[in-house]
């Protein structure tokens, strides 16, 4: 049996697959905020009813919002601040008494999707979360990519490409929780998104309540999401020309979008490298549950 946790800024999540991918268990729960000590038990709990549940012990593997310093062996870039700079994975372990698997939530829905979901067969997968934050990561033949710095993917903290008048604006005047200031999470994260209806001088609303308007025929709704898949289009074609991915696939919640599928084809091959881009963008087949699958699958698939 495969024990894969997910961890969340606002819910923990478990699940227990078989070898073969069969789901045997699931539970969630809130995640403790601002409590690093609540986020550990409540780790352990979900764990230990997920195996209370299935009547076996199996290997462990666990998706966080950020990376594993390779220096220090302590969380970094978790946009869940508790948790940066605690010895997690040192501390889970001790917990749980046995080994444990851990890398980017981002990473862990690339290699869920390149096992058995949207990029399955494909030797290269660029993950994408669009989710309250931004995230991206890697899987090379069906295995996590990490790279030498724990960072590889994290493209949501690279800047946004070729900004206009308008984003270098937006760039100034919204600071990133990393301590930059442009980077992709703030265009192209559901936050964005809601940010870029607020600057055409629109009320606070939430991504749902956007869409909702946009679909009764709403023109500033319609300027919004166009703006948004414009700025997606951009990042995603910085990815193509420096990694060339077989397939891109998208989580989160701003993934949900269905029309991004048709138009964020198009308008990548004018910033690819020679105006040629046959990169397919694809929605992630698992879901809100491709997270905690592709943490199942850490300790026999990281490379």
């Amino acid at each position: 049996m495969m024990f894969g946790i997910d961890l969340g800024g606002t819910k923990t999540e478990v699940i227990a697959l078989d070898e073969n991918g069969v789901e045997h268990f699931r539970q969630r729960q809130p995640t403790p905020r601002d409590d690093y000590r609540a986020t550990l038990q409540g780790i352990a709990s979900l764990l230990a009813e997920a195996e209370r549940h299935t009547g076996v012990q199996g290997s462990i593997g666990i998706g966080i919002p950020g990376t594993i310093s390779t220096l220090t062996g302590k969380v970094k870039n978790a946009n869940s601040t508790w948790l940066n700079g605690q010895p997690l994975h040192r501390d889970l372990e001790q917990l749980v008494g046995r080994s444990v698997s851990l890398a980017n939530d981002a990473n862990c829905l690339a290699i869920s999707e390149a096992t058995d979901g949207a990029g399955a067969g494909s030797k290269v997968v660029f993950a994408v979360i669009i989710g309250t934050g931004c995230g991206g990561g890697v899987a090379l033949r069906g295995g996590v990519f990490g790279g030498g710095n724990g960072v590889a993917g994290e493209w949501g903290h690279n800047p946004l490409p070729w900004q206009d008048a308008e984003e270098r604006a937006f760039a100034r005047d919204v600071p990133c929780y990393c301590g930059k200031r442009g980077c992709n999470e703030l265009f192209i994260s559901g936050t964005g998104f809601e940010t870029t209806w607020q600057r055409l001088g629109q009320p606070k609303l939430k991504g749902s309540e956007i869409m909702a308007r946009l679909a009764q025929g709403d023109k500033l709704a319609e300027q919004a999401l166009s703006l948004y898949e414009q700025r997606l289009a951009k990042a995603l074609a910085n990815v193509v020309n420096l990694l060339d991915p077989d397939v891109i696939v998208l989580g989160g919640g701003m993934s949900n979008t269905d029309r991004l599928y048709q138009t964020l084809p198009n308008l990548m091959k004018e910033w690819v490298f020679g105006g040629e881009c046959a990169t397919p963008v694809r929605k992630a087949q698992h879901g809100d549950s491709s997270g905690v699958r592709g943490a199942a699958w850490l300790p026999k698939l990281a490379l």
